[in-house]
């Protein structure tokens, strides 16, 4: 821990920060349809989809019709990967020969692209074929991130309407988000990685010869391509199984700084937009602080914990000045503080360091942060309409304590904003807790733990938190390819991304039938120092509900396995 490692985070938190002013710019023109410069070229396109598909531009729906409308994408979206998974052997561009995916494990793979989580239960270059990789997990990165940004948009526009009913389209907002948004950052990034190092290719592999004079076959895959869109869209899900930590991925400390920012920066220009489109610059830019606030100190505190003597060597009489244990050696400890702070506090993205090899603070930290509902700044459009729920709430709060009803951005919050913000958020410590407390004390689950006693439970309350916050990242230690483990985790999956967004589109629609009011004397200000600390402080309590009480089934586990022991005996 030093000056250099400091200075290296904050660098690359200030670059974070310096790219999404102009991508919020631009993504709130795409979010009102507004002209721009990319309209020469992509509004021909724009227009034949709408033709192919019969969609009616002009037509703004309801909240609920929104959000049947993202179902039903999304439920055929899994249709249509499960069986191209289950049946990759019958299809083309399969050079490996893989054969298709076990009905267990393909449902839990097309849940977890199609929710943008990206959980891995299988070794992608030993499983999935070039053409599943491409036409199946490359499209959906691109779809469930621009179904995220979408829901986004539809929360700036419920808090910019005056009385008004409908909240855009989705299938416009879909189109003009993914082509507009992330096919051309996509490809310019692609064309980067490739430059900087990263194969793009359709072989199926290629053969070294080693320096002892053997023969060595490596894995190919167009890794640029899909590393561009895996990170843009917070998505995670690599082609090898080591995702950011293979050198085919992540291959130089230049890509690696891309990646960061990629995985970061649109999220929080998802919030720079929100405020362009809601005339509050000001509120946007207090939201903002407060992600970037809980990232610094999030990255600080992995960075402390990783470059202390880890006590096992200390205690062995082992040289252990210098701790790379869990860390990326390529890049170092700041990089993968920072790294790990990002991934966990965004949506994943392709871990480059085992957080099961972090040290205990440090991955106890990187579990918080996907407690805290994946806000900070979040998966792209997901970490800011969270953030507004956690943002409603504290005005609640702030409101009881002066006996006022609260406002926020001009509207009303009253009780049925604020027991659909209370659903939202109860989803996760529901879902985590309640899949972690079966699965400690049931014999099918506690055969995937590679580790008895605590850190065994860290390695479920792991998985299932990262699953439930539509993370992806693994803590690894546990074999999660068995029926339990695929079905429970795609379960969570579901149940985090589909049972929080509707309540958020019902939280949509009614501040959106709501009249605009000008702030007065009695308004709680949102702009300032004040909001920002009592955000923060709702943050973490939310954050918690699930991480303190999963403290509770530590004894339940040991005592459990004791039962265990002595019934074996």
């Amino acid at each position: 821990m030093n000056l250099s490692g400091w200075t290296e985070i904050a660098l690359t938190l200030a670059v974070i920060v310096a790219c999404a002013f102009p991508l919020g710019a631009y993504l709130a023109s795409v979010w009102q349809g507004e002209r721009t410069w990319l309209d020469p070229v992509f509004r021909p396109v724009e227009r034949l989809v709408y033709a192919a598909c019969g969609v009616k531009t002009d037509k703004s729906q309801p909240w609920f019709a929104y959000g049947l409308s993202f179902l039903a994408f999304s439920a055929a979206s899994f249709v249509v990967l499960y069986l191209m998974l289950r049946f990759q052997d019958l299809l083309p561009l399969n050079p490996q020969g893989f054969a298709g995916l076990s009905p267990h494990l393909a449902f839990n793979t097309a849940v977890s692209f199609v929710s943008n989580t990206n959980w891995q239960s299988y070794v992608p270059e030993q499983t999935v074929s070039t053409f599943s990789q491409m036409a199946g997990m490359t499209s959906h990165n691109f779809l469930s991130a621009a179904a995220g940004m979408a829901l986004a948009a539809v929360m700036a526009r419920a808090f910019a309407a005056n009385r008004g009913e409908g909240l855009g389209n989705f299938w416009v907002d879909l189109t003009r988000i993914s082509l507009y948004v992330l096919l051309p950052i996509a490809l310019v990034i692609a064309v980067a990685y490739v430059g900087l190092g990263e194969p793009q290719s359709l072989a199926a592999s290629v053969t070294a010869h080693t320096v002892e004079g053997g023969t060595q076959t490596i894995a190919l895959y167009p890794a640029a391509s899909q590393e561009a869109i895996k990170q843009l869209g917070t998505n995670g899900g690599g082609v090898f199984n080591a995702n950011s930590a293979h050198p085919f991925e992540n291959p130089n400390a230049w890509t690696n700084l891309i990646e960061i920012v990629s995985m970061n920066a649109l999220s929080l220009a998802c919030v720079i937009a929100f405020g362009r489109i809601v005339l509050a610059r000001k509120e946007a830019r207090a939201l903002a602080a407060v992600m970037v606030i809980l990232v610094s100190a999030a990255a600080g505190v992995i960075y402390a914990a990783e470059t202390q003597p880890p006590p096992a060597l200390a205690a062995a009489g082992v040289d252990s000045s210098v701790n790379m244990e869990g860390k990326e050696v390529r890049f170092g400890a700041p990089s993968t503080a920072i790294w790990a702070a990002a991934t966990t506090g965004a949506s994943d993205g392709g871990v480059n360091a085992m957080h099961d090899s972090l040290m205990p603070l440090g991955g106890g930290m990187a579990m918080f942060l996907m407690q805290l509902g994946e806000i900070l700044p979040g998966g792209v459009g997901s970490g800011l309409y969270g953030m507004v729920v956690m943002a409603l709430i504290a005005v609640f709060v702030a409101g009881l304590m002066v006996g006022r009803t609260p406002e926020y951005l001009g509207k009303k919050v009253e009780a049925r904003e604020i027991k659909y913000a209370m659903l939202a958020v109860l989803i996760l410590p529901l879902t985590i807790l309640g899949f972690s407390a079966v699965a400690a004390v049931l014999p099918v689950a506690l055969r995937g733990l590679a580790n008895p006693g605590a850190h065994g439970l860290s390695e479920i309350l792991y998985a299932y938190t990262s699953a439930a916050a539509n993370n992806g990242s693994a803590f690894a230690g546990l074999s999660a390819n068995t029926p339990w483990w695929n079905t429970t985790l795609g379960i969570s999956m579901l149940l985090g991304r589909f049972a929080y967004v509707m309540p958020v589109l019902a939280i949509a629609g009614s501040l959106a039938a709501k009249p605009k009011l000008a702030a007065s004397t009695g308004t709680f200000p949102t702009d300032g120092p004040l909001f920002v600390g009592l955000l923060i402080g709702v943050i973490l309590i939310m954050g918690g509900l699930q991480f303190f009480p999963a403290l509770a089934l530590g004894p339940i586990v040991e005592h459990f396995q004791a039962l265990q022991a002595v019934a074996s005996r």
